[in-house]
């Protein structure tokens, strides 16, 4: 009777949580804790005016006031008004959900359609590697934002066409990280000593080598969110963007940039929204990459 090896991978998620908990009760008087607190405090408060803007603010982004254009921020309008007289911390409330929704999308799409690209090219290996690679390595001479925005231009704006625009952008990332992830798994002892006592390629691969490899693509994927809120607001900004009642992000920078001089709000409000939101999505990003990186990590 065969002897059937049981093999350990060697990550898995209840190791991680208790590895991330460790150093976080390590960590509870530094610099480090307070950081990520006030990040999950925004990344909360943005992802709850997403859901439920109608809590947060009792203006409606779409409500015109003659009486009250350009008005600077007050105890009436936190955020002062624009040209039409809305209330500018409404637009960047209820804006939050389009910028947040192309982040997430984004995520997703590229994420997964590149993941599978590279973890396909990097198991199967052989001519199918080679021919993958070398389109990749062609979508990768040109610069993720001028890929988006050419891409953006020729379909038009929606918010459809920006998700593609800013996913097909993203795809030659993921899929050359998890490559390299892939490659560097399916080759470890235990990988090997699982296909020596007969296990499918298949079952090798969704037992061992992808519990083993998806977690650079966690860390990416979480930095990739910041990224592609940027991207889509970039592209926004340029007019590329969503075309709504209900403007994101960008498109109300957009619109306050000709009144910048007299009516510094417009702009200043919705800029700090994006700065803030990217840099606390980095801020957990660049900490999970951090605990899970052995290099980084205690043992």
């Amino acid at each position: 009777m065969k002897a059937v090896a049981r093999i350990k991978p060697v990550w898995n998620a209840e190791r991680t949580g208790n590895r991330i908990w460790r150093r976080l009760r390590r960590e509870r008087i530094g610099f480090t804790p307070v950081l990520l607190f006030a990040a999950g405090l925004i990344i909360a408060f943005i992802v709850l005016c997403a859901l439920v803007p109608q809590w947060i603010t009792s203006y409606s982004p779409t409500k015109m006031d003659a009486a009250s254009l350009l008005q600077p921020p007050s105890k009436t309008h936190w955020f002062g008004t624009d040209y039409f007289g809305r209330d500018v911390f409404s637009l960047v409330v209820y804006g939050s959900r389009d910028s947040l929704l192309i982040g997430l999308s984004s995520v997703v799409v590229g994420g997964i359609i590149g993941a599978g690209i590279g973890m396909l090219s990097g198991y199967v290996g052989g001519w199918l590697d080679v021919i993958m690679m070398r389109l990749i390595e062609v979508l990768m001479t040109i610069p993720g934002i001028l890929l988006a925005l050419a891409i953006a231009a020729a379909t038009g704006p929606s918010l459809t066409n920006i998700v593609l625009a800013i996913s097909a952008s993203a795809i030659p990332r993921y899929a050359r990280v998890m490559r390299s992830q892939i490659l560097s798994v399916k080759n470890r002892t235990f990988v090997l000593a699982s296909r020596s006592v007969g296990s499918s390629s298949f079952r090798i691969f969704w037992k061992h080598v992808l519990p083993n490899s998806y977690v650079p693509f966690l860390v990416m994927a979480t930095i990739g969110i910041g990224t592609s809120i940027l991207a889509g607001s970039g592209l926004s900004f340029l007019g590329l963007g969503v075309v709504k009642e209900i403007p994101d992000w960008g498109t109300v920078l957009a619109q306050g940039r000709g009144y910048l001089t007299v009516a510094w709000w417009m702009c200043t409000f919705p800029g700090l929204a994006i700065a803030l939101f990217v840099l606390a999505i980095n801020s957990i990003g660049d900490y999970i990459r951090d605990v899970l990186d052995p290099r980084h990590s205690s043992r």
